[in-house]
């Protein structure tokens, strides 16, 4: 019997078993995917996220293969409206690390491989989870065959659609928003270099990043859900919103996507905790997300440890569910400000719009709030 099952093998479970397995824990993550997801919708990496992901040693790595964005631009109709620097928000990390999560995700794998090369399970689908008061059962498929794998706690960390949330039948606070969006990524030519621009533009707000390799991410706000198109559609729509010219040729990555809040009422239940998306699922727009999870773990991470060594840890339990549950809440409600700032506007509201932005960024109190907040300090 293992001490911890981790049910999920992206970026938040293979933090969650780091953080564990150098702790002299005994992990194992069951991870329903046979190989690594190739795609990457997030990006960003806080402040915070930074500090913890540095308690597994693996920050100088991400750090190294990122893009530190230390400034951003809010940019309307044709002019900068304000620019906000990140060089207050934190003493270690003065910046926002823009990288693929594909990259990310691989050097957790690598960190928890050179931990226990035993410890990540792939093509393991888990259909069950029994909780008999002493110990934890997960029943599971692998190659065809029914497996079994026991341990005295459970963590899920198997992303939106979790099995395990499933079986809780926890209740989830779901709202459904009607904000869609586009992205791809392409060569940049734009010569902002490091820098993060927001385009507040009265069609809709055209978001663009820095990635690595010379390349840039575009997210365009849809005109409506169910409308889009190819790279040369996303192109042609962020030239006529910005006036910026981007190659079609050169994209890599396109995709579409909708947006919902998830929030469950529970995260605990017996031996089994949820993190990451399985307990909060919050739009991708400020690039939220994933960073809830890492910040999960490494709230959760001590709690786990004391009760492996046969503490009672029901009061620990009750205050890091609700410290979570109230940080993921937190999220979900900035990123409907965001949203809200980017959404269409008749030209006369987006001009009032855009000039109390500009004003409001010309105060540096007011920034430097603002600053904080987009880093989830």
């Amino acid at each position: 019997m293992d001490d911890v099952l981790v049910i999920g093998g992206g970026p938040v479970g293979l933090f969650m078993a780091a953080l564990l397995l150098q702790q002299g824990v005994s992990v194992r993550v069951l991870e329903q995917r046979t190989g690594a997801e190739p795609h990457s919708r997030a990006i960003g990496i806080h402040p915070p996220s930074l500090d913890a992901l540095q308690e597994i040693g693996v920050a100088p790595d991400l750090v190294a293969e990122g893009v530190p964005i230390r400034r951003g631009l809010a940019v309307g109709g044709g002019r900068t409206l304000a620019e906000m620097s990140f060089a207050g928000v934190s003493d270690s990390y003065p910046f926002v690390l823009s990288l693929p999560q594909a990259r990310t995700a691989a050097i957790l794998e690598q960190r928890v491989r050179h931990l226990d090369p035993a410890a990540l399970h792939r093509g393991v689908r888990v259909t069950r989870v029994h909780d008999d008061g002493g110990k934890v059962t997960a029943d599971a498929t692998a190659g065809g065959s029914a497996v079994r794998y026991t341990a005295a706690i459970v963590i899920a960390a198997d992303g939106v659609r979790s099995t395990v949330r499933a079986q809780f039948g926890t209740p989830v606070r779901a709202k459904d928003y009607p904000d869609s969006y586009q992205m791809g990524d392409f060569a940049d030519s734009t010569g902002f270099g490091p820098v993060a621009a927001l385009f507040l533009e009265s069609a809709g707000i055209v978001e663009s990043f820095p990635l690595p390799g010379n390349l840039r991410r575009w997210v365009v706000r849809l005109a409506e859900p169910g409308s889009g198109g190819d790279a040369r559609w996303l192109v042609d729509r962020i030239r006529q919103r910005t006036g910026v010219e981007v190659d079609p040729e050169s994209n890599s990555v396109l995709s579409r996507f909708g947006v919902r809040t998830r929030l469950v009422r529970r995260m605990v239940a017996g031996r089994t905790v949820l993190i990451g998306d399985a307990a909060h699922e919050i739009s991708p727009i400020g690039g939220q997300g994933m960073n809830l999870g890492w910040l999960d773990a490494v709230a959760l991470a001590p709690v786990v440890l004391a009760s492996l060594h046969g503490k009672h840890v029901g009061a620990e339990l009750r205050g890091f569910e609700a410290r979570r549950k109230a940080a993921a809440a937190r999220a979900a409600r900035q990123s409907e400000i965001n949203m809200a700032l980017g959404r269409p506007l008749p030209a006369g509201p987006w001009s009032v719009r855009n000039r109390a932005i500009g004003a409001a960024g010309a105060v540096p109190a007011v920034n430097g709030f603002v600053a904080r907040r987009f880093t989830m300090q």
